[in-house]
Parts: structure tokens; sequence; C-alpha cells
């Protein structure tokens, strides 16, 4: 039975799950943060040590200005309320993503949550205003700054947001959308993708279970679908497309 390094998570979901509920949907928000606690000390306790969620994309900036403050707060305010207490369990945050766009009071947050667990044996990749073209461009950029000849994949994976993040063994995406939506093109090559139609705020413990006998080969959850072709080198295919955009 392998080790699974990496889960990353497309946490699709919240405002239909609040709509279909007739909670404010901003409430869905809410409850989703609350379900990514939960996952990550499921993470814990299966001693999966990467835990990486796509948060908030690049394309989540032309939201409703209402929307956009209230997950700004709730990044603010949570993360500073739950750093110690993830700190205590073990957990280390990395964000990862276009920190400069984030207000300074945020980005302060984000420095200050990073410093107090970084010794933490279990990392929750936070990926904010993310994308994954974004995060490859800006890495090219980055080493055409600083004048290389010639690059190697491994020189790429050290210029990337997720520099030291094993590539995720499974990627999982809730509220039944099929598709990545620009979440970790370059690192998910070889992951195994699982699509299932629950909203993230009522994704459950069993769920989750589910996936990882999927992946283990102990059990089948049907949510299991294909292996993301190899575009890094002369596997590149065209037969799949990403949609870009996170769903609501």
């Amino acid at each position: 039975m392998s080790q699974i390094q990496t889960v990353g998570i497309i946490m699709d979901g919240n405002r239909r799950w609040a709509r279909e509920r007739n909670l404010p949907t901003l409430e869905g928000h809410r409850k989703g943060y609350d379900k990514l606690k939960e996952v990550l000390q499921w993470c814990i306790d299966e001693k999966i040590h990467n835990l990486v969620v796509f948060g908030f994309s690049t394309e989540n900036w032309n939201r409703s200005e209402e929307e956009v403050g209230y997950l700004m707060n709730l990044l603010r305010d949570g993360l500073s309320r739950d750093a110690g207490p993830i700190k205590e369990k073990g957990g280390r945050i990395k964000i990862v993503g276009q920190k400069e766009r984030f207000s300074p009071d945020i980005q302060k947050v984000f420095n200050d949550v990073e410093e107090q667990t970084k010794e933490g044996e279990y990392t929750l990749w936070l990926a904010l205003s993310y994308g994954g073209r974004a995060e490859i461009v800006h890495a090219v950029n980055t080493m055409l700054a600083e004048k290389k000849n010639s690059v190697s994949e491994e020189d790429v994976q050290q210029y990337l947001w997720t520099a030291g993040m094993p590539d995720p063994d499974i990627i999982i995406r809730t509220s039944g959308e099929q598709r990545l939506s620009g979440f970790l093109p370059w690192q998910g090559v070889y992951s195994e993708l699982f699509f299932i139609p629950t909203y993230w705020p009522a994704f459950s413990r069993e769920d989750f279970a589910k996936i990882l006998e999927d992946f283990r080969g102990t059990g089948l959850s049907g949510y299991r679908t294909f292996r993301v072709p190899d575009f890094r080198g002369t596997g590149l295919s065209g037969d799949h497309i990403f949609a870009g955009g996170v769903s609501e």
C-alpha cells in the first residue's frame, strides 16, 4: 500500500449549499472554512503530511465587493484565531499564490501565521489568489530575470509557489463539477482525480475515507476518474481541456 503524501482539494459548492438551505450565501463560506479545519484534522489522523486546497482563485477577485470583503475578513480573522490551535496539533500553514494582491494587514497575517507554525509536521498549503497559469508564468519570469540559459523540470519546480510540496497523489473536487479550473496544472500531472457530487460544507469523513480506500486499492468510491496526462515532456495530449475559473 503506497503512502499518500499530498491531497489536493478544490473546495467547491459553498454558495449552492447555503442556497439549498435558504441561508445567506456568505454563510456557506463560513461553513466551508470550518470544514477545512475538519479535513486538516482528518489528514493528520491519516498521517497525510500535506493538504493543499484551492481557497481563492485569481478569478475570484471579480466577485461582488460584498463577497470578496467577507472572504477577506474570514481569512484575516480565521487564520489569526486558528494558527495557535493548528500549531498545537503539529500543523503548519503555507500561503501560495499572489500574496501581493492582498491588503497589507492580511499580508501581515500571512507572514505571522507562517512564522508561528513553521515547525509543524503537517502542512496546510492554502492556495490564495492562485491560478495555475499565473504560477507557471511567475516561475518563468523569475528564471528569465535571473538570466538562466536553460532549465530542467526540477528547476521549474523550485520556482513554483508550491516549492517544497510533494506533488499531489490525489485531487478531489466537490460539488459535481468535473474540471480542475487551473488548480495545480504542473504539480497534478500524475494525480488521481476524484469528483464528488457533495458540496464542500457537507463533505464527510466517510466520503474522505472512501476516496482514500479507492486510491489505496482497498475499496471503490465511485468517484475516481482518470489520470491527468503528462504535458511536461513529450507526453503532451490535447484530449483533456481544463476550463478556467472556480465555480460557486
